[in-house]
């Protein structure tokens, strides 16, 4: 019997050599014909691509061997990081500083021309000048484009070097068959300088493609580098990687804490500012949480382990975000289907021009010029460039700011959404209730029937059940270890204490299991309008089910909520909160946030497992829709929205579940993020308006024969910088 492995594995594989969208559509078709690849996604602007494989028997080297057959470098991660720590803004000069030396003496007589002077160089000196620019700076693009050609397949190097050297090739003839004591009028220039300006291009955009990365690698240096660890034999520093869970390390006055952990003993600041984006320090005592890169105050404190490597709340970070950056937009799909066939038409268009103007009479120099300022004009860089340069940008300032993008989906549909919807605890409220009030039932003691009830919630993380425990201790009351514990999902809890069967739950379950339901029927009604959550303790008897103490637990609204939704609704978005409370406490609170019942804006009464029917019910008609939440339940509803949204101070089971994280509980994070949205998504329109622009108006100027092939690079050149530094504006943002 043959085993079938279904086991999916992701390879990340630096790319080098790639210069256009072209290169994006060759470097994946390759992938994706090998046996096993899922998915393969190629990102011009990381240089990178991510494959998705389905077979154990397609390995990392098999992947890097057919991007080396396609014609480009598959990257180690030691040469990937090689380069990503190379921030000197001169990196990569060289070259180019070489084109512009050899290169300024053939532009001086255009120059001169400008001014009625005619400084034309010897042939000789032409000759010389250019030809190591054309052959030796200029062989990159033979090579890529050589291999382009092997493949079937055309790129910008491709268009580049053909038309170059037909610049070149078209002087040298015109030079060898001059007759003598003429000089005829050369084109070495226009080739040189092509070349040069071309390189100039690829210079600025590499090095705007490391300002682009800048989120990532400041991610990576909030690591700490030593730990110092307690042994046995006292405080030792050894490397971060060698620490355990469970290792107690001690961080100093200003250090960055190494890993996620327990404060044990001491107290201090925090400053978590560059993981959450919340600017002031967060005080911690012995107990509480401590994230991996956040900065120590003054305190000397003592740290229990509780997570290490890529179990880190720091390298879970870092991960959302490079996967968002290698994501590829929907948007980006009919981009490439367009770069696909773009240096086929540019060639095509190219042979046309140089035919009608020969056919027009024109002499063979003329036409020749003209149709290489077409090759040279044609940008299908600036196409490749246009979505992912604006996707990085967009989300590294958003990670900047404690938004953290999942993925690109996310990123370009959150800007159009209609409906933003909300759940309750612990995402509009502080998600802390407290027992406000407690009522016993006539002949039953208060105090024993709260430490009852606390005592069959004792190992509940319900915040409800915390909130009983919290009142019983601060009464002192005795707990007891509840027996036949048994949980009843979105309802209650029952559990044997002290031989008696109790049920702490909802007073709708309660009355189902046969509590009579006109017990506390005066407090429960004043208690609801007063917007409070309830719950009782029942007791299971051999008469039915009695109700022994009535709970009553208040919220409060999250500092900042009503006005962030009252931010939302002047956006002209539906806004909708969803509660598992009953219609009176739900309505109750929402009007202290600020939301209108009356307007529908409020849906009570849903259990856990209604959430995502409740979102799909939102959706209906085709409205997009937003989902915002932070608990385990939250998860299906997540998933459900349109955009899902997971508050980052909840559980990793919501933030998988959604698309966009919100690194701390501020509800103005969710206009930030729809902001955010739109702005990304405005620079990926305006750069693709750009770099389709400088096409459709630069291919036919250039056939007319309006541009030379200098001006023709200078605006190739310019057009990937360009595309560039629009989407760098982005880093200027703030929420």
């Amino acid at each position: 019997m043959t085993q079938i492995n279904t086991e999916r594995i992701t390879y990340d594989i630096g790319i080098g050599g790639m210069t256009c969208a072209s290169c994006v559509a060759r470097v994946e078709k390759a992938l994706k014909k090998i046996p096993g690849v899922e998915t393969a996604t190629v990102n011009l602007a990381t240089e990178s691509a991510r494959i998705e494989v389905v077979s154990l028997d397609t390995t990392d080297a098999r992947l890097r061997r057919a991007i080396r057959e396609a014609g480009y470098e598959p990257r180690t991660p030691e040469d990937a990081e090689a380069a990503a720590n190379n921030t000197s803004p001169w990196a990569g000069f060289a070259p180019v500083a070489l084109g512009l030396l050899l290169s300024a003496p053939l532009i001086l007589p255009m120059l001169g021309d400008l001014w009625g002077q005619h400084w034309m160089l010897p042939s000789w000196v032409q000759f010389a000048l250019a030809t190591p620019v054309q052959f030796i700076l200029g062989a990159r693009f033979y090579r890529a484009g050589w291999l382009a050609l092997k493949a079937f397949t055309g790129n910008m190097d491709l268009l580049v070097s053909l038309g170059t050297t037909a610049g070149w090739l078209l002087s040298v003839w015109l030079w060898l068959t001059a007759h003598e004591g003429h000089t005829p009028h050369l084109y070495f220039e226009g080739s040189a300088v092509v070349i040069t300006l071309v390189l100039l291009g690829k210079w600025l955009e590499a090095r705007a493609k490391r300002q682009t990365t800048e989120a990532i690698r400041a991610l990576h240096a909030l690591r700490p580098d030593k730990a110092h660890w307690v042994s046995e034999d006292g405080e030792v520093d050894v490397p971060v990687d060698e620490i355990l869970t469970g290792d107690r390390i001690v961080v100093r006055p200003g250090e960055r804490f190494p890993l996620d952990g327990e404060l044990l003993e001491g107290q201090t600041q925090v400053d978590e500012s560059m993981l959450t984006g919340e600017p002031l320090p967060v005080n911690k005592t012995a107990g509480a949480s401590l994230t991996g890169g956040s900065i120590n105050g003054d305190g000397r404190v003592l740290m229990r382990v509780t997570a290490v490597g890529h179990e880190t709340v720091l390298s879970h970070i870092i991960r959302l975000v490079e996967d968002a950056q290698a994501a590829k937009a929907p948007i980006q799909r009919l981009v490439d289907k367009v770069a696909e066939i773009f240096v086929p038409v540019v060639l095509l268009v190219a042979l046309l021009t140089l035919a009608v103007w020969l056919f027009m009479g024109e002499n063979f120099e003329t036409a020749l010029i003209h149709a290489v300022a077409v090759l040279v004009i044609a940008c299908p860089c600036a196409l490749g460039l246009a979505t992912p340069v604006a996707i990085m940008a967009g989300t590294g300032v958003a990670a900047k700011h404690g938004i953290l993008i999942k993925d690109a989906q996310a990123l370009e549909i959150a800007h159009r959404v209609q409906t933003v919807a909300f759940d309750k605890t612990g995402t509009l409220t502080v998600g802390q209730p407290r027992l406000t009030h407690q009522v016993a039932a006539p002949g039953q003691d208060a105090n024993a029937a709260l430490g009852w009830a606390a005592s069959v919630q004792s190992g509940s993380e319900h915040p409800l059940a915390r909130a009983v425990v919290t009142a019983a201790k601060a009464q002192n009351l005795t707990l007891t270890n509840p027996a036949k514990l048994n949980a009843v999902p979105g309802r209650g809890v029952q559990a044997s204490v002290d031989g008696r069967q109790l049920l702490v739950g909802s007073l709708p379950w309660l009355q189902q299991e046969g509590m009579d339901p006109g017990l506390w029927e005066a407090d429960v009604q004043k208690l609801q309008a007063q917007g409070a959550t309830l719950s009782a303790l029942a007791e299971r008897t051999d008469e039915g089910v009695q109700g022994l103490l009535l709970m009553a637990f208040g919220d409060e609204p999250k500092e900042g909520a009503a006005h962030a939704l009252t931010v939302l609704r002047s956006r002209g978005l539906k806004l909708v909160m969803i509660s598992g409370d009953n219609q009176a406490a739900a309505e109750a609170m929402a009007r202290r946030l600020g939301l209108r019942p009356e307007d529908g804006e409020v849906m009570a009464n849903v259990l856990p497992d209604d959430k995502a029917a409740q979102v799909q019910k939102l959706r209906k008609g085709g409205r997009i829709v937003a989902m915002v939440g932070d608990g385990v339940n939250d998860a299906p509803a997540l998933a459900a929205a349109d955009v899902g949204m997971a508050m980052g101070n909840g559980t990793d089971v919501a933030m998988h579940a959604a698309g966009i994280t919100l690194m701390r509980g501020d509800v103005a994070l969710v206009g930030a993020a729809l902001d955010i949205s739109a702005r990304t998504v405005a620079k990926i329109r305006q750069n693709l308006f750009w770099a389709f622009a400088y096409n459709v108006a630069g291919i036919p100027l250039a056939a007319l024969g309006y541009l030379n092939p200098v001006i023709a690079g200078g605006a190739m050149a310019l057009s990937s910088v360009s595309v560039m530094a629009n989407a760098l504006l982005l880093k200027r943002w703030k929420p």
